[in-house]
């Protein structure tokens, strides 16, 4: 089957963290024989920033932001049997949403992908003129990277047929452990862009403890943190490349994962850092939400805090032992249970059913 999807960016990383997702979701699928194009905007600098060339497993398009360019790749839609509108491309979102979906061939299997259910659903609850209301009863599927009942209930309430989540993953092949570096050393490292529904949780997580802690090490990579004042203990690094992220999260003694606000509200969401952290064998600690052991065992495979003062009490007690076998003990689950290679399996299995049932309602 042929997939047309419309998504942010995934030749780039830079203020894109769906980047991770949609290269392991994607890969998996084309080894399972799907025929993928990726369309993708030439915005926010990201073009100028890419992580990746063009993959031999799916055709990039990178197109202007312009209208003349929207009506192009909109109309390539209909050449499609899985026709994909993700949330956050950041340009002409409702036109292409509205846009592919109107010209999508009858049999094609339409699908919205939320890579931010719960802004997205925060959204709809606060505007009833938005075209997705009108779009989403005549979807075949919504899926998401998270959220679990809350995010289905809410979903299927707003008049989706079907809402499933296709959680966060591990692509073994591009993160695993390497040698440290001594330019990523430390004793908590936290990477994550600087976001308005994020900042007041890196502070109580992340700031505070190293307020707490000023004989340690705290390492914060990611975009807009330069102004940001900080301890004198912590080392700013800018944008993390993903090329880097597996020395970024070898080298210190443990790796922090700070949910957003509505993540952290919805629960159900690990973000793509658990399992990229997990994978090279980091020792993470994480702060706490719901669902949390559906991915890792607290205190076996993962570090679970309630609060800054939980935060500095992990780092001030764990050795560097303990640390390594967390870490390998979070790496083993996460290669057994949690790779794109088991994710990409339950989107084939959707996609041909969906398929099938199509088939069958046309001969109807």
């Amino acid at each position: 089957m042929k997939i047309a999807f419309y998504g942010s960016s995934l030749l780039s990383s830079y203020w894109n963290g769906a980047a991770t997702y949609y290269r392991g979701m994607l890969s998996e699928l084309a080894k399972r024989g799907y025929d993928i194009t990726f369309y993708e905007p030439d915005a926010f600098d990201r073009q100028r920033h890419k992580d990746i060339e063009p993959p031999e497993w799916c055709k990039v398009v990178v197109y202007p932001a312009t209208e003349t360019a929207l009506q192009t790749v909109i109309a390539k839609a209909a050449e499609a049997d899985v026709v994909v509108k993700a949330s956050g491309v950041g340009v002409f979102d409702d036109e292409l949403l509205e846009g592919v979906m109107a010209v999508a061939r009858p049999h094609a299997i339409k699908i919205f992908w939320d890579v931010d259910a719960p802004a997205t659903l925060s959204e709809l609850r606060g505007d009833a003129s938005l075209p997705m209301h009108r779009v989403l009863p005549s979807l075949d599927m919504v899926l998401t990277y998270g959220g679990g009942p809350p995010v289905i209930n809410a979903y299927e309430g707003f008049g989706a047929r079907v809402c499933r989540p296709i959680y966060n993953a591990l692509d073994p092949s591009t993160h695993h452990p390497v040698p440290a570096q001594t330019r990523f050393e430390g004793d908590l490292n936290f990477l994550a862009n600087r976001l308005p529904d994020r900042e007041s949780r890196v502070e109580r997580f992340f700031l505070e403890p190293a307020a707490r802690l000023p004989e340690r090490r705290f390492l914060i990579g990611g975009n807009g943190w330069d102004d940001k004042a900080m301890p004198a203990n912590v080392r700013r690094i800018g944008h993390v490349g993903t090329a880097d992220h597996n020395a970024f999260n070898c080298s210190p003694l443990a790796v922090l994962n700070v949910a957003r606000d509505s993540m952290a509200d919805v629960g159900f969401s690990p973000a793509t850092r658990v399992f990229e952290a997990a994978g090279a064998g980091a020792c993470l600690i994480t702060d706490a939400w719901e669902g949390i052991e559906l991915f890792l065992n607290p205190d076996e495979e993962v570090l679970v805090a309630r609060d800054g003062q939980d935060v500095a009490e992990h780092v001030a007690a764990l050795t560097p032992e303990r640390a390594r076998a967390i870490g390998e003990a979070a790496r083993q689950r996460i290669l057994s249970e949690h790779t794109y290679a088991r994710r990409a399996a339950e989107v084939d299995v959707l996609l041909k059913h969906e398929a099938a049932a199509k088939r069958e309602r046309s001969l109807a």
